[in-house]
C-alpha cells in the first residue's frame, strides 16, 4: 500500500511539471480520494471483539392471548429463556455455534411443553416419531435423522450422523441403532408420552372423523390446523464467525404412513452457511418442503445481496405464503443480524446479542 507520503509527492510533482494526458486527472483524483481515505480514523465497530449471538424459536401457529393462561404464558417464557442463556453461555465463554445449538435445543427437547423430545406429538397409530437435523455453516457438513423413537435428544443425534457417518440423513430403527453405537442416552418410548398430547390426539382423531361428514366448526378448524405445526429450534454465530443451524421436532399430530416433514431436511427446515445466514424454520412442514424455505433465504442472501431481514420477509410471505403454508423462521447473518419472520398468528422465539440483552417473545405483535 502507497504511503500517504507518497500520495502527496506524486500529485505534487503531478501539479508542478504540468503533466497533462486525457487519463491523468481521473488518476490524480483517485490518488486524493485515496489519500483522504488513509487519514479517516478507525472506526469504533472496527475495534470492537468479534460479535456473536443466539435466535430459538418453540414454535408457531396460531397463538392468541385470549387462548393463554398467565400461568401457560409465563411458563413458556421460563423455558425460552432457559434454553437461549444455556446457548448464550456457551457462545460468551468462547465455545462453538454448534455445542451452543446442541446444549440449546436439548433444553427445549427436555421440556414437555413443546414438539420436541418429550412431550412431542403422537402418530395416526399413537406413537412417537421423531425428526431433527443440524447443518454447519463452516463446512456446509450436516446431519439429520428421521421417525426415531427411543432417542433421548435427537439433535445430538443429528450432529453425530454429521460427525461419525458418511451419511446425512438416516432414518426409524436404522438410526436408533446408529444412536445407540454412538453411546447417545437412550429412553423407552413411553418416556416421550404426555397426557396432553394423548388428549390432542383424540380430539384430531375425533374431528376427521367429523369432517367427513359434516363441516367443522371454525374453533375445530383451527385446532386441527395448529396441531400440523410445532417445532423447535435454534441459530447461532460464534466468536469464531462460524454459523450454525439445529432443529427438532415431533412432527404432526395424527400423521399417517411414516409422513416425516422439513425439519429433517436440510434446505427447507435448516441451513447454514457462513457465507449468508443460519436458518431454522417451523409450521406446516409441507409448505416449507415445496418452498424449500431455509436455503432460498440464503440463496437471496447470496445472488440477490438482501439483508437476512428482507430474504426472511420475501420467502415467508410472498413465497411459503403464497402456496397457503404459515409459520416463521428464526435466523442471524454472519454480522449477527436476525430475523424473526412469520405469517402466523404467533411464534415462540428469544433472541439474545453479544451484549447480553435478552428478547423473549410470543406472540405476532410483540
Amino acid at each position: 500500500m502507497f504511503s500517504l507520503r507518497f500520495i502527496y509527492w506524486v500529485i505534487r510533482k503531478s501539479i508542478n511539471f504540468k503533466i497533462k494526458t486525457p487519463l491523468m486527472k481521473p488518476f490524480l483524483l483517485a490518488l486524493a480520494l485515496l489519500a483522504q481515505s488513509c487519514k479517516a480514523p478507525v472506526s469504533k465497530k472496527a475495534l470492537q471483539e468479534p460479535t456473536f449471538g443466539i435466535v430459538i424459536h418453540g414454535g408457531a401457529g396460531t397463538i392468541l392471548r385470549a387462548n393463554m393462561t398467565p400461568e401457560i404464558e409465563t411458563a413458556y417464557r421460563t423455558v425460552l429463556e432457559e434454553a437461549i442463556r444455556a446457548g448464550h453461555t456457551i457462545l460468551k465463554q468462547g465455545g462453538s455455534s454448534q455445542e451452543a445449538v446442541e446444549k440449546t435445543i436439548h433444553v427445549m427437547e427436555n421440556s414437555p411443553l413443546f414438539n420436541s423430545g418429550k412431550g412431542a406429538v403422537l402418530s395416526a397409530e399413537g406413537t412417537i416419531a421423531l425428526d431433527a437435523s443440524f447443518m454447519d455453516g463452516a463446512t456446509l457438513n450436516a446431519g439429520a435423522v428421521a421417525g426415531v423413537q427411543t432417542i433421548k435428544n435427537p439433535i445430538s443425534a443429528a450432529i453425530q450422523v454429521m460427525k461419525n457417518s458418511p451419511h446425512v440423513m438416516l432414518s426409524g430403527k436404522g438410526a436408533d441403532q446408529f444412536a445407540k453405537e454412538q453411546g447417545l442416552e437412550l429412553v423407552d418410548p413411553s418416556y416421550f408420552i404426555t397426557e396432553k398430547r394423548i388428549k390432542a390426539l383424540e380430539r384430531v382423531k375425533a374431528a376427521e372423523a367429523k369432517k367427513a361428514g359434516s363441516a367443522l366448526l371454525h374453533s375445530e378448524e383451527i385446532y386441527v390446523k395448529q396441531q400440523y405445526m410445532g417445532t423447535v429450534g435454534c441459530v447461532a454465530l460464534d466468536t469464531s464467525g462460524n454459523l450454525a443451524a439445529g432443529t427438532s421436532t415431533g412432527g404432526m399430530t395424527n400423521k399417517k404412513w411414516d409422513r416425516i416433514g422439513d425439519a429433517p431436511i436440510i434446505g427447507a427446515g435448516t441451513y447454514a452457511n457462513n457465507a449468508t445466514c443460519a436458518i431454522s424454520a417451523t409450521g406446516w412442514g409441507e409448505f416449507f418442503i415445496r418452498s424449500v424455505v431455509a436455503h432460498d433465504i440464503s440463496a437471496l442472501m447470496e445472488y440477490k445481496g438482501l439483508s437476512i431481514g428482507e430474504a426472511a420477509r420475501i420467502v415467508i410471505h410472498e413465497k411459503m405464503g403464497a402456496l397457503g403454508g404459515n409459520g416463521g423462521v428464526v435466523g442471524i447473518d454472519r454480522q449477527g443480524n436476525i430475523a424473526m419472520e412469520m405469517n402466523s398468528q404467533g411464534m415462540y422465539r428469544a433472541h439474545m446479542d453479544a451484549a447480553g440483552n435478552l428478547s423473549v417473545k410470543i406472540y405476532q405483535d410483540e
